[in-house]
Order: C-alpha cells, then structure tokens, then sequence
C-alpha cells in the first residue's frame, strides 16, 4: 500500500530537512536552481533496504557472495512499480556510484592507495520521500509499506512538517579553530602534469582528458552549516546532502549525467568554464568569450561525441540526438557551456544497462574513455573516490536522475575533500588550467570561510 498527500501551502523543503540532517542515510536530493533542470527536490526516509559495495558487497549489513551489479539488475526487475504520477518518484533509492566503481568496471587498475575510508557505492531503498515541484509550489508527502506501516509513515512525514512551520533552521555559529587547505599537487606540479597529458596528446594516445587535483580543507564547520550557506550562495540544479553517519557529502552539481524517464534519456556534458565577472561589462565579456572559444568548443565536441557513442550502445538505432550543442549556462560564480544530448533505451535493457555503457561519465574522463582513464590514474596524485562519480535516484518503475559529482565536497573525520579539474587538449595554456581548476573551488571554498587561505600543495610523492 502507498500513501501521498499534496501540500499548496508549505514550510521550504530544506527547512523540512532541517529537522532530520543529523539522521543516518537521511538524503536530500536539492534543486536550489529553479530553473527548467532543477524543478524538483526529494528528500528520502525511512530506509529499508541499504546496499553497500566496497571490499565486500553488503545487503543491509550482510555480506552477499553475489556482484552488486547483477544483484540490483535484478531486484529492480522483481519489484518493479508503476508511477503515472507525474512525480520523477514514488518509490526507489538514493545513493552514489564513485568515480573508483566505474574505474574498476572498466578494469583500469590505481596506482593510489586507498585513503578515505569511503564504499564505492551506497543505495538506499527508502519507504518514505517529500518532493517539491518548485515549478508547481506543490508538496508531496509518500509513505510506503516495503519495510514499515504506511500509515505510521505518514504520520511522522505530517509531523515534520509541522516541526519545520513551528522551528526553522537557525544557521550553527562555527567553534572557534584552524581552516587550512592543503593540495595534492603544487601549482607547478599540476602544469607539469597538464604538460605530460599534452604530450599524449601530441602523440596521438588521447584527444581530451580530464586533469584534475584534490583540495583538502581542515574545518571546524558542520558539515550541514555548510551545505546551507553553499546553496544559498551557489544555487544549483543538481545538488544535495546526503548523510551516512560517518560520511557526509555536501553538493552543488551543476552537471546532469543521466536521466531517463519512460526510456527517454537525457544527458548534458560540461565543458567550458569562465569566472563571473566584478562588473557587468567584465560579466558579459566572459560570458562572450566563452561562447567564442575554440578552443572549449572543440573540448565540448570531442566528448558529445564520445556521450552519443555510449548512448547509441544501448539506444534504439537512429534515436540519439544533439538537441543542444554550445549553450551557455549561469552560475553564481562561473559560466559553463553545455549541451544536451537525448536517446531511448532499447525495450529489453535497464537502466543498470545504461550505467554499465556509460559510466563514468566522458565530460570528467576524456577520449578515448579507457586511455584517458588510464592516463589519468598515472598523472592524478590521488584516487578520484567519490569525486566524478554520481549520486541520485534509481526508481522501481526504471527511472533515474543522477549527477555528475563535481562542486562536492566529503566530509569525513573533520576534513573536507574536494576533488577539481579541467578539460586538457593540445591548445591548454598551464597557467589557465591551473587557475581554472581553482575557480571551480571558489563556492565551496567560500561557504567553509576558506576562500582567503593560501593553499599549500604537496611536492612530488
């Protein structure tokens, strides 16, 4: 049994939120972008069913002898549901797939240890979601009946909401201490490195890849007073909070990866970045010279191509379009530009189909997407983790919405690890690239009141 009930008049969802952050594997799947990409924002709860790939595969803490592929795959097919709701779900999971799991089901080996104590992969199967259509100022309360009593579920959901009328969030005061950044490269590492990838390039192993670094922030901020001040200062289409007791990931993604509705898929690939700019005219001349560049438009065509490569493996022939092809999008600190690439699945496949031909995804690898891989295990100083993987839902009706997770941070044991890079082709200026990488830390680096920290990156290891 399931039940749902429509709100016109609400408290905001975040608010909503607010009341149950602290709780383990309570997530919030965040569109603080209203715009046509982020029109709605799920919070999940109340879990029944918790997967989790790391050394072992464990299915609500036992150790199963099956692949977590395969085991998935299969459970969505046995327990498949309808939804003509109109709503993106009604029932299903939300979790994360690492950039690691996707490397290791490519087989690319790493040379890095393991330094975070992080799974590859968590999805949470939960009874209960509050959604927000922003578009339609509506809220949705569903509670089902996999794991608990629907009707008690929905009492507690009733509850929140009124908890959230009666006690907003109050912003936490940060506890007096040290933030540091520090970074796996120095800033003339990183151009070596971007020098080295230039010269695969060069002699022809690669057309693009992504180079990136990772910053890790020492702060005393909570976790969940970041992710509010984050989201309030860099709205974005894709982000979240997902809390997993001793892990928490505070995002901002402006990156859709995959989404498919009905079969309809969706994906919209990233490449090219400007700051803002301090004044209007700056801003507009930015913004121009972005939509100018060759160079990032040649970055963007290479790895459209590569996307609609993976799409037509498991599309219907003929169905995989360019809709969108050099658009630029706004931020509150850089533009991007995008474009948008459609297919439909063929009948008989899932979507754990569509993941396996096309995660990760090639905007943060590169082309050919094993080469670039491999290149990029040898070059990075450090596993990518959870950073260019995705985190968003699966639905037990065969739908799904996942990001792409850049403009993320991890938090684990008091540290913030943010993973930042750029696309790398034969023109890449060094400096440029360095810089740029930077610019995309700037929003997070901001929200942790680390904005103005020197950053002390690490010599050669």
């Amino acid at each position: 049994m399931r039940l749902m009930q429509e709100f016109d008049h609400y408290p905001p969802i975040q608010q909503i939120f607010a009341q149950v952050y602290d709780q383990k594997d309570a997530v919030f799947l965040d569109s603080s972008l209203h715009d046509q990409l982020g029109r709605f924002s799920i919070i999940g709860l109340d879990p029944y069913l918790r997967l989790v790939k790391g050394e072992t595969f464990t299915i609500n803490g036992e150790v199963s002898g099956e692949s977590f592929e395969d085991w998935v795959k299969a459970y969505l097919r046995g327990h498949r549901e309808s939804n003509d709701t109109g709503l993106p779900l009604v029932s299903g999971a939300i979790g994360y797939f690492s950039y690691d799991h996707g490397r290791e089901k490519e087989k690319v080996g790493s040379r890095h240890p393991r330094e975070l104590d992080i799974p590859d992969c968590i999805l949470v199967f939960y009874d209960c979601f509050i959604i927000e259509d922003h578009q339609a100022q509506r809220l949705t309360l569903i509670s089902n009946d996999h794991g608990q009593d629907a009707a008690s579920g929905m009492r507690r959901l009733k509850q929140l909401v009124r908890q959230a009328e009666k006690t907003p969030y109050v912003p936490m005061e940060t506890p007096p201490g040290r933030t540091c950044v520090t970074a796996d490269f120095t800033k003339e590492d990183y151009m070596a490195a971007v020098q080295r990838m230039i010269g695969y390039i060069i002699e022809g192993d690669i057309y693009i890849a992504n180079m990136t670094q990772q910053l890790q922030i020492t702060s005393p901020m909570h976790p969940f007073e970041m992710f509010w001040r984050l989201r309030a200062d860099n709205p974005s289409p894709f982000g979240g909070y997902l809390n997993y007791g001793d892990l928490q990931i505070v995002s901002a993604s402006p990156e859709r990866f995959l989404q498919m509705r009905k079969g309809h898929i969706q994906t919209r690939p990233i490449k090219g970045t400007r700051k803002r700019g301090s004044t209007p005219e700056e801003d507009a001349a930015l913004r121009l010279e972005l939509e100018q560049s060759g160079k990032d438009k040649s970055e963007l065509l290479m790895i459209v191509d590569l996307e609609r490569n993976d799409l037509n493996r498991v599309c219907v022939p003929g169905s995989v379009e360019v809709t969108e092809l050099f658009s630029v999008e706004t931020y509150a600190t850089v533009f991007h530009l995008i474009s948008n690439i459609v297919g439909t699945l063929r009948p008989e496949l899932t979507v754990m189909d569509l993941l396996e031909a096309a995660f990760p995804g090639g905007s943060i690898t590169g082309a050919p997407k094993l080469r670039a891989m491999e290149l990029i295990d040898e070059l990075e100083r450090s596993r990518r983790n959870l950073y260019t993987g995705s985190m968003g839902y699966l639905t037990l009706d065969g739908c799904c919405d996942l990001n792409i997770v850049i403009r993320t941070a991890l938090y684990q044991k008091g540290v913030y690890h943010l993973g930042v890079g750029g696309g790398i082709t034969y023109e890449s200026d060094l400096g440029f690239e360095y810089e740029e990488t930077l610019q995309k830390a700037r929003a997070l680096l901001r929200a942790l009141d680390a904005l103005d920290c020197e950053i002390e990156g690490k010599g050669a290891r």
